[in-house]
């Protein structure tokens, strides 16, 4: 069969951003609908796409992507998302699937979660409930419709996995909820991937749910003690109390781990249930390809390699924080008739602009913020508090920023590579924030200028109560940050010269490379 035309919503997400260049490999031609499509930008297969504006709930706009479609993937959800989301869930499922039987699309590809047999639908979690619910609305929508139920998905980045990570990184001695002695059928993402572009072509009589999983069954205290093992972590030691309930596992998970609470809860209520996969009819139509499924251990050890190596290509934070104060937001927003504080700072810098402009694009994350740590850990913790994302999620790549990645309680809204990094916050504030960094060339050769810029635009009194509480702290925060940059991009600058006039070494074997026989 000739290439399908396929439309992918959620392709700012984890599996979306993953699905997009598996789709284009395959030989298909693939258009993306985002709310945010500059979030897209930056993505090495953009330019291979169709990317348009649009929101998966508005009917015009769904209506307008779906348009020449032959398969429409629906990856979109609301988890996370507070109250009510099991409403926005089933609005934005029957707008879709009605769009999709006007439209004439000839499959639609939902990814859902595994639910357990025999449990009511009352019984289960609210997220577990509202994923199956949406299933059902696109089974019936008349267009022949694939749902792919998978449980714990383990993959570089992937809410899951790093939950599984964290806590078995940090906790060699764990007091853990009785659900982590619920069996689970974990699979890698790999194996996701392969099931959702082998359903594009499916036949037209085909329209049902599969459930997908890999090999093994484990409970969720087997996964954490095989992460230990794969991970070369000394042995765990785990003990059960049945008082900890989803919600104070919940806690107890965002305490420990950069998930934070609202994505942490349903992932936790979701193993208070065995999942495991009833069949595995799903082969007659995508075959298996052989060492497929993948087991346990070998998705463990491909995305800590992929971790390791600093290859994860998309993050379970990739897509926006529902309920963000800044979120959404057009990527220069009208000020006029609002209040706006600012905070400036400005220096020249002995260095090049490109030194410079490695330190910014290299900040947060492993590499901190440049000033006052405890300060940044402190309001990271309160951010937690009050259930915010804080400021563990890190970074995607240690070293390079696109637009829409996470940057610890960050989200990089912009960004003119040697130029400006702006990022917009998505901590739990009165009000919307940024912060831009420029670096930027000065009159003598060699040397550089960095501006940088705090705004807040404050809602209603505490907005402007909150600003005036923090603002004495500016100058050490803020201050001492940008003078802390300058100085590392110096140190940087001075570190390339002294490597570059230093001699060339003779040049010697390579004792770590093989040498095959009768040759030297």
């Amino acid at each position: 069969m000739s290439g399908l035309n396929c439309l992918v919503t959620g392709a700012t997400g984890y599996i979306g951003g993953r699905l997009v260049p598996e789709l284009l490999d395959a030989g298909h031609r693939v258009r993306c609908l985002a709310r945010s499509p500059e979030k897209l930008r930056d993505h090495p297969w953009a330019g291979r796409t169709e990317i348009v504006r649009g929101d998966a709930g508005d009917e015009d706009s769904v209506a307008a992507a779906l348009d020449g479609i032959d398969v429409a993937y629906y990856l979109v959800h609301a988890l996370g998302g507070g109250t009510g989301f099991e409403e926005r869930d089933r609005a934005t499922a029957r707008t879709f699937a009605e769009r999709a039987r006007a439209a004439g699309v000839r499959r639609i590809v939902y990814l859902g979660g595994l639910t357990p047999a025999g449990i009511p639908a009352h019984a289960l979690s609210a997220h577990l409930r509202s994923r199956a619910e949406v299933g059902g609305i696109l089974l019936a929508s008349g267009v022949p419709t694939t749902v792919l139920r998978a449980a714990v998905i383990i993959g570089s980045g992937s809410a899951s996995f790093e939950m599984l990570r964290y806590l078995t990184e940090r906790l060699p001695v764990m007091v853990t909820p009785s659900w982590v002695g619920t069996r689970v059928q974990p699979i890698a993402v790999r194996d996701v991937l392969r099931y959702l572009v082998g359903s594009a072509t499916m036949p037209a009589g085909v329209s049902r749910a599969f459930d997908i999983g890999g090999p093994d069954v484990v409970t969720y205290e087997t996964m954490m003690h095989r992460y230990a093992a794969v991970a070369q972590l000394p042995p765990r030691f785990i003990l059960r109390v049945p008082m900890l309930t989803p919600g104070l596992s919940s806690h107890w998970i965002g305490l420990i781990t950069p998930v934070p609470r609202a994505l942490a809860r349903p992932l936790a209520e979701s193993l208070r249930h065995e999942v495991v996969c009833a069949e595995h009819d799903i082969a007659r139509w995508v075959p298996d390809p052989p060492g497929t499924p993948i087991g346990l251990d070998r998705a463990l050890e491909l995305a800590l390699q992929r971790v390791r190596e600093a290859r994860v290509t998309t993050r379970w934070s990739s897509a926006g924080v529902p309920g963000a104060p800044s979120d959404p937001l057009p990527t220069d927003p009208d000020w006029a008739g609002g209040s706006l504080y600012t905070d400036r700072r400005e220096l020249a810098v002995e260095a090049s602009p490109g030194a410079l402009w490695r330190v910014v694009e290299g900040i947060g994350g492993e590499n901190g913020w440049y000033s006052f740590p405890l300060a940044w850990a402190v309001r990271g913790w309160l951010d937690r508090l009050v259930g915010g994302v804080g400021i563990r999620r890190g970074r995607r790549d240690a070293a390079r920023l696109r637009v829409g990645d996470s940057l610890d309680f960050w989200r990089v809204e912009e960004i003119e590579p040697g130029r400006l990094l702006r990022l917009r916050a998505e901590m739990r504030l009165p009000g919307l924030a940024w912060l831009e960094m420029y670096a930027e060339a000065a009159g003598a050769a060699g040397c550089a200028r960095y501006r940088q810029r705090a705004l807040f635009h404050p809602h209603g009194l505490l907005g402007h109560l909150y600003w005036w509480s923090v603002s004495p702290f500016h100058a050490v925060v803020f201050g001492g940050m940008a003078r802390n940059i300058a100085r590392a991009a110096q140190r940087l600058d001075g570190e390339a010269a002294t490597a570059s006039a230093a001699p060339v070494p003779a040049e010697v074997p390579d004792d770590s490379r093989p040498v095959e026989h009768g040759r030297p």
